[in-house]
């Protein structure tokens, strides 16, 4: 029986959403733990059949009266460490949000000031006052606390629905190699991140949703343009495709080649996050859950630069060279904006959304930079940086909603109370800013050596990168775990990482020190992909110039 198992990946997370609705409350955890581990497993033997050189397939004429295909695969190196990395985040994420039915689905922020109304209320009654609702933010400005400060009822059911719709779309557009089939995937993921966000933040979690989804439909309204323009491009040459293959084959080239490229390099910087179309991202992970910010983040911000790869320099190759010297300028600022951004933040989730500004620089960096070395550290850095900054956004989210402040102020002397939770954030930090041994450390360094063989003065801005990470990452460690206690931490942190919240942060631990140690699965696995994607542009790394220098 000749199975479509792509397709049954990617559908076993929706099927598995669909069945959470149906399901009890008491049942809903498990059941979509159960369905994201089974999905897991699938895909680990999609992967080993991919290793073992019998990369699977699927392709069935959809609308053929357009060309549009259900074309998933075949599958390759830079689809597969997607994949991977999707798969691993989602069980991650579940276990992770496993007990936040014991406080309201938002941010801590607003627990924070409803306890701060009940605590005013208590002074009021005590002093003789009168009893009434207590305001918040006191001054001329202060009222009552709104409906989005109180507590609400966290469901964990469409928490969990939604985590799985999400994992869902996110398998089927990286599995994709049909444009119009992809496009409709990058819009449909928007959907459950979007009430991730709206229904599960914290007290301005309505405007953060709302601005992530104008910013992302912008952007997949102007691939849209450039969706329609392949149809007739093909069209044009005799027959419709929106296959990837038959479109590369066209070779897509000069002006109507370089405004189709635009339209899509636009909605992927959009995605990827990239400066100055930024600016929806420090607010959504603000107010998104800390599970919620690592699929925003780890996941879903992954198809802005998968697209890049597959589409802009897949499909239009010319125009990405013709474009790449202003791409690299906004890489480079990218990279600088978010290091410095994060040091000036005093909001610990802002903090660490910054810094994935200035990392998806560096992603972008290697992808523009042409060469076998930065490009195939690109694709490396997706999957190191979605597996640190989960760490760095759970440990964060832990000690915050224990201290019931994401402020940075109001921390102090953490590691001496919570000494696990102190060592793990110091970890996922010293991950994130590149340290040697760790799984940053090798796709960082290869985009910079393989920027340096063809843009050393690039190369050379964007090692302040690696400087400023240092100081945002060491800065906040030292602000928020060393030095005295402060009273608020004594008397908000009482307790440690319990054991569930330390299983949830294994497996990345343990990744992040085997990938830092040996890589080479990983980068043989995407080499074909680079190295086909080179050939079809007609570029070649530079030749060693101390070698020339020799003859």
């Amino acid at each position: 029986m000749n199975i479509p198992w792509l397709t049954v990946l990617g559908l076993l997370p929706l099927a598995g959403a669909l069945l959470l609705v149906a399901l009890p409350r008491t049942a809903a955890r498990a059941a979509g733990l159960a369905v994201s581990l089974l999905a897991l497993v699938l895909g680990g033997w999609v992967v080993a059949q991919h290793l073992a050189g019998a990369p699977l397939a699927e392709q069935v004429p959809w609308i053929p009266q357009i060309g549009a295909y259900w074309a998933l695969g075949p599958t390759d190196g830079l689809s597969l460490t997607m994949v991977a990395l999707t798969l691993v985040l989602t069980p991650v994420v579940l276990l992770a949000s496993w007990r936040d039915e014991d406080r309201r689905g938002g941010a801590s922020e607003a627990v924070r000031d409803v306890a701060e109304v009940r605590q005013r209320e208590q002074v009021l009654v005590g002093a003789g006052g009168p009893e009434r609702p207590a305001t918040v933010g006191g001054g001329a400005g202060g009222g009552a606390a709104t409906a989005a400060e109180q507590p609400r009822r966290w469901s964990a059911r469409a928490f969990f629905a939604l985590v799985l719709a999400l994992e869902g779309f996110a398998l089927l557009a990286f599995l994709t190699t049909d444009v119009l089939l992809f496009f409709l995937l990058f819009d449909a993921i928007l959907l459950p991140m979007y009430f991730l966000i709206g229904a599960f933040g914290g007290a301005n979690r309505k405007r953060a949703a709302s601005r992530f989804l104008i910013f992302a439909l912008g952007g997949g309204l102007i691939m849209l343009a450039s969706v329609i323009g392949l149809y007739v491009v093909s069209a044009r040459a005799g027959e419709p495709s929106f296959l990837v293959a038959d479109l590369a084959a066209l070779g897509i080239g000069g002006e109507v080649g370089r405004w189709l490229f635009v339209g899509f390099f636009i909605a992927f910087a959009v995605k990827a996050p990239m400066v100055p179309v930024h600016t929806w991202l420090p607010d959504a992970a603000e107010e998104s859950t800390p599970a919620g910010a690592v699929l925003l983040v780890g996941i879903l911000d992954k198809l802005g630069t998968f697209g890049m790869i597959r589409f802009c320099l897949g499909l239009f190759p010319e125009a990405s060279l013709w474009a790449t010297p202003v791409v690299l300028v906004l890489a480079l600022v990218s990279i600088l904006y978010g290091a410095l951004a994060a040091i000036g933040s005093k909001d610990l989730m802002r903090l660490v959304a910054f810094t994935s500004i200035s990392h998806f620089g560096f992603i972008v960096l290697g992808i523009f930079a042409w060469t076998s070395q930065s490009m195939s550290g690109s694709i490396l850095y997706m999957l190191n940086h979605g597996l640190s900054t989960a760490a760095l956004f759970l440990v964060v989210g832990y000690l915050v909603k224990r201290r019931g402040s994401r402020s940075v102020e109001a921390f102090g002397g953490v590691q001496k109370v919570a000494p696990v939770a102190a060592g793990l954030l110091l970890f996922a930090g010293l991950s994130t800013l590149a340290l040697p041994g760790l799984s940053s450390f090798v796709s960082e360094f290869l985009v910079l050596a393989g920027t340096f063989s063809r843009y050393p003065a690039v190369a050379a801005v964007a090692t302040l990168g690696i400087v400023l990470a240092a100081l945002y990452i060491l800065l906040m460690y030292q602000r928020t775990m060393t030095g005295p206690v402060t009273d608020d931490v004594r008397d908000h942190v009482r307790s440690d990482l319990d054991g569930r919240e330390r299983l949830t942060l294994a497996p990345l631990v343990v990744l992040i020190v085997v990938l830092g140690f040996f890589p080479a699965p990983v980068l043989d696995a995407v080499a074909p992909v680079v190295g086909a994607t080179l050939e079809q542009a007609g570029v070649a790394d530079p030749a060693p110039s101390v070698g020339q220098e020799a003859n």
